[in-house]
């Protein structure tokens, strides 16, 4: 009688993609405490939280993750497991079990940015239309699920959000073609499309 091999959610990922998202998700938590203190410096007397301006700057380890996997879920895997670590650690960027939330909504929209245009972080363009969409998602739930802000404050805390979500995703596009020159990112490349130069 034949074995069937058990298939799961991890089981299209190698074993090598699954420690980069690790990393990833570990290096995006791993600077909250650098970044969050500084913004909050400029957010704090606008009433605008430190994320929206400083999200930018950890939200562009998804696009970097995705970008070396080019595998659909990363996004959504990256984000889950920082969610779990903040969770578990109580570390700044912690919501309680609300984090869940907050987390993976920047990972699901960076699916759904990659999903519609059918691009894998392959070029500037989307790179930054998923940092914009991811921190965009973190922030406006954060706001649904802290701080409620009224009309002009929350189009004031997106337009923030999308600013810097789109800085991230290009300085995440930097990161990625950087990979690609010293050759670190040769194993991930997919079949289909080589990356594109802008």
């Amino acid at each position: 009688m034949e074995t069937r091999e058990r298939k799961n959610v991890f089981s299209k990922y190698t074993l090598y993609e699954l420690i980069v998202m690790a990393v990833m998700a570990a290096i995006g938590v791993a600077i909250k405490p650098i970044v969050v203190p500084l913004a909050h410096i400029i957010c704090g007397p606008l009433m605008i939280p430190s994320g929206a301006l400083a999200g930018g700057l950890y939200m562009m380890w998804l696009i970097v993750g995705y970008g070396l996997t080019r595998k659909p879920g990363t996004a959504v895997i990256i984000s889950l497991i920082q969610a779990l670590l903040v969770l578990f650690t109580g570390i700044i960027g912690s919501h309680g079990i609300m984090s869940l939330m907050t987390y993976l909504a920047p990972g699901v929209a960076v699916e759904l940015v990659m999903l519609i245009t059918g691009h894998r972080c392959c070029c500037a363009g989307c790179c930054a239309i998923g940092g914009i969409a991811a921190n965009m998602a973190g922030t406006a739930c954060v706001n649904v699920v802290f701080f409620q802000a009224p009309g002009i404050y929350l189009v004031l805390m997106l337009s923030i959000a999308a600013l810097s979500g789109m800085i991230g995703g290009i300085v995440g596009w930097q990161l990625l073609k950087a990979f690609n020159k010293s050759g670190i990112s040769e194993r991930f490349k997919m079949g289909k499309g080589e990356w594109k130069e802008e």
